[in-house]
């Protein structure tokens, strides 16, 4: 079967997860701060404002916790986004409010999330949708104009940019995941970024137990007793370890390479689907954006979509949906919500395998299985 998404991992990896072993400290330690600190440069901001942590999911929830919403408030994000945002607003006591997406791009325009503010909005929650920086820069002129705060899912958009700014760096927090399906793997982590100083020793205390110092040893170099508890707020524990950063060291090393992949297997996609009657791709990136190539996503007529993936299946290819619209979903309280595009983009879009791990046999299988099952599944609609 040839998968949407898989990792890319080797000797290397596996010699760095070795070398923690033998340093019998597995936690958080010498390795999380340098894998922090390689990041940090990559996103090129300060590596105090930038924490490992177990997983995107709970970056979202620490960035909300963060920022005090609460009842009364309400956060704008896009339908076309993954469950954990929504969730991460919502446990809060704050309302999601669902903005609509470009049925073409899956992402929000600024004027769609215009659309969506009130006077109780305090924050928008905004994806990269397929790894593409969308209108992120006129969105945070945006958020600063109305004093709104942004929030940014770049899960997708490890590489990504807008004229050399990095997504994830453009609001007031950005959070990126590692885990098994994503480009940059750590089996399970995420990084967050907080521009604000302050609130970014706030989120290191809140990832830890709330903990003002969060080791033993550095408390005994300062106190005569430093296994006593210094809490002011109330956190839990979401933060990296040692054994996973050593796995995301290495595989940061080697995401430009990844990324170049990608965009071959995309240019590829492009070349052999290109005029396939019936069949909408993504559209050409904008001037100075750079995308993280995560998604290669296909769009069908309705009545045949569903057909076409099964097809694949069976041929051996296997394809998905990201993300269905979260305004449908009842236990946000949206449904009767009506947002044309992100309902379109739903009905008709289909995610083909993109990885780097694809071989070129690989890509023009599934090519090829692709225009077959396109072909005759329209055929079979026409009188």
């Amino acid at each position: 079967m040839i998968n949407v998404f898989q990792p890319s991992l080797g000797a290397e990896e596996l010699s760095a997860v070795s070398d923690v072993f033998e340093s019998n400290w597995l936690g958080r330690g010498p390795r999380t701060k340098e894998f922090e600190a390689q990041f940090a440069e990559h996103l090129g901001v300060d590596p105090e404002h930038v924490l490992f942590i177990n997983a995107a999911t709970a970056g979202l929830f620490l960035a909300t916790e963060l920022l005090g919403y609460g009842p009364g408030d309400e956060v704008v994000l896009p339908s076309a986004s993954f469950v954990s945002a929504a969730n991460a607003v919502a446990a809060t006591g704050a309302r999601p409010v669902f903005c609509d997406v470009d049925a073409h791009t899956l992402n929000p325009s600024a004027a769609q999330v215009e659309r969506a503010l009130t006077p109780r909005t305090k924050a928008v929650l905004l994806l990269h949708y397929a790894g593409r920086p969308g209108d992120v820069a006129a969105v945070a002129r945006l958020c600063r104009e109305r004093g709104v705060r942004l929030i940014e899912d770049a899960a997708c958009a490890v590489s990504s940019a807008v004229d050399g700014v990095r997504c994830g760096t453009f609001g007031d927090v950005g959070i990126w995941s590692f885990d098994a399906m994503k480009t940059l793997v750590t089996g399970d982590g995420g990084m967050i970024y907080v521009r604000d100083a302050e609130l970014a020793r706030k989120a290191r205390r809140l990832a830890y137990y709330g903990l003002e110092q969060a080791s033993g040893f550095a408390a005994a170099k300062v106190s005569d007793r430093w296994w006593d508890l210094d809490v002011h707020e109330f956190g839990r524990r979401i933060i990296g370890n040692d054994l996973t950063a050593a796995i995301g060291s290495v595989q940061l090393r080697k995401l430009p390479a990844f990324v170049e992949r990608r965009r071959e297997i995309t240019a590829e996609y492009d070349r052999r689907l290109a005029g396939l009657d019936g069949v909408r791709l993504p559209p050409p990136l904008p001037a100075g954006h750079t995308s993280s190539y995560y998604f290669y996503w296909v769009q069908l007529d309705p009545s045949v979509r569903d057909q076409v993936a099964a097809d694949l299946l069976a041929g051996g290819v296997y394809t998905t949906f990201r993300y269905p619209p979260l305004h449908r979903v009842p236990a946000y309280g949206a449904v009767g919500t009506e947002l044309p595009g992100a309902e379109a983009a739903a009905d008709s879009t289909l995610l083909l395998p993109l990885h780097q791990g694809l071989t070129e046999e690989d890509v023009r299988t599934v090519a090829q299985t692709f225009r077959a099952a396109v072909g005759n599944r329209l055929l079979a609609t026409r009188p």
